[in-house]
């Protein structure tokens, strides 16, 4: 009991790191520069819509245990990235970035495209 009682305040402070929130939260702007440094927009857009070689990323982002774990240990065609190459840091700043894609405008509310 008390190794696990040892190991809480450790435990707590990692899932705020990686949940975004907490005064370890991940930051938007360097999520941003992360994106565009480790080459992501390159199959999945700079808005991170998709594209022909990387699904859509954006607006409305997997849970970031999710994607943390899927950039990790992938086995499809984007290669798995270790954390010498792509840090948690940069993994939760680039979630963050994700977070703040906003969802495209409805076409019916462009009135060119209703005529």
């Amino acid at each position: 009991m008390r190794l696990v009682h040892g190991f809480g305040p450790v435990a707590v402070a990692a899932g705020l790191r990686l949940s975004g929130g907490g005064a370890f939260a991940a930051s938007a702007e360097k999520g941003k520069a992360a994106y565009v440094q480790h080459g992501c927009w390159q199959c999945h857009g700079m808005q991170a819509q998709g594209g022909v070689a990387g699904p859509k990323l954006a607006p409305d982002p997997m849970p970031i245990e999710t994607f943390t774990a899927f950039v990790r240990t992938t086995n499809r065609t984007m290669p798995p990235y270790a954390e010498a190459i792509l840090s948690n840091d940069d993994l939760a700043d680039i979630h963050a970035y994700l977070q703040t894609i906003p969802k495209p405008v409805d076409y019916k509310s462009i009135p060119l495209l209703n005529q």
